[in-house]
């Protein structure tokens, strides 16, 4: 039963609110489990098997985000597994700028972004973020099994030619991996390149990582010891990264753990087998491919769903979500 979410949505359906009073306006669509590297905190060894039949298509996901943009949804970020693995990933993302979204962007590990960052920028992918842990070619290929770096800085290079920018690179810092490479990244900023930083956060396979874990404040901490002069940017409250600028660039910290962000958290995440998750850490599940499938009211179940959001994660206290990152687009 809806109840008395009812009242979160006005007559036009242009905003959407969880009970929490949070204004959902942004969709994370993970449109395939699959991926061309097999990193060891995200991705068992062998990889995953996905079946073709209950993956979501094209035709379902653009029914799906039919409904969210109606709702009030504005910005959508297609993630995977790997997103450009996915058959036909540049006509999906123009078909969702035709719906009218505002922006629609994707993170990816750039292996294949070479040979389609114009494609994507003509589609209407407005920015795009790409997922690297380091810059040293013999560690990336350990943490990967098997990727090669060159290829991705490739990558990075189209994607920036190609207009894709402001280009953020994600960065989860692990001790005794790249702690020792934060200030070659922190060098990376420019105007056309921010650096965020994550906390290694415990799901799936990142869980038998989390003596690994480095905090946000140790990483500040040691860019300071360093002596280089940065300066806190104020910016959206749903902006999950606190940003700094340095030089002429800026860097983020994204902080899951050392500083929960929940209270301002702004999206909902769609699997790519048609699980709405309301949020990273839970295990709750909608699944929108059966209620597309059975005829069901979607737009019912994703209003219940966005209402009953979960106000915060419970990290601290040990309820991990055992799922790994690849099936819920992190």
């Amino acid at each position: 039963m809806l109840g008395k979410s009812v009242i979160c949505y006005n007559n036009n359906g242009d905003f959407m609110l969880d009970k929490m009073g949070r204004d959902i306006n942004y969709l994370r669509i993970s449109c395939t489990q699959t991926c061309n590297l097999r990193c060891r905190y995200c991705m068992p060894e062998k990889g995953i098997f996905e079946d073709k039949n209950k993956l979501l298509t094209d035709r379902e996901i653009l029914e799906i985000v039919k409904v969210f943009k109606k709702l009030g949804v504005k910005k959508v970020r297609i993630t995977g597994g790997e997103p450009l693995v996915r058959a036909g990933i540049v006509g999906l993302v123009s078909a969702i700028k035709d719906i009218g979204i505002d922006e629609v962007v994707m993170t990816t590990n750039a292996i294949l972004l070479e040979d389609m960052a114009a494609d994507l920028k003509k589609a209407g992918l407005s920015r795009i973020n790409v997922s690297l842990d380091t810059m040293e070619p013999d560690k990336f290929s350990y943490m990967s099994r098997g990727g090669n770096l060159l290829r991705v800085k490739r990558g990075i290079e189209a994607a920036l030619k190609a207009g894709l920018k402001p280009l953020k690179i994600n960065t989860v810092i692990m001790k005794g991996f790249n702690d020792d490479e934060i200030l070659d990244f922190v060098n990376l900023a420019n105007p056309d390149i921010s650096v965020r930083f994550i906390e290694l956060m415990p799901i799936g396979q990142a869980i038998t990582y989390k003596d690994s874990y480095i905090s946000s404040d140790e990483i500040l901490e040691k860019i300071k010891e360093a002596g280089l002069r940065i300066e806190k940017i104020s910016s959206d409250k749903s902006e999950v990264a606190d940003y700094f600028k340095i030089g002429d660039g800026k860097i983020g910290f994204i902080n899951p753990i050392s500083h929960k962000f929940c209270k301002d958290c702004n999206r909902m995440r769609l699997a790519s087998n048609g699980n709405l998750i309301s949020c990273l850490h839970s295990n709750e599940r909608v699944n929108l491919k059966n209620a597309l499938e059975e005829g069901d009211d979607l737009e019912r179940l994703i209003r219940e769903t966005v209402y009953n959001k979960p106000e915060k994660h419970r990290l601290e206290e040990g309820k991990y979500n055992l799922s790994d990152m690849n099936t819920i687009g992190g």
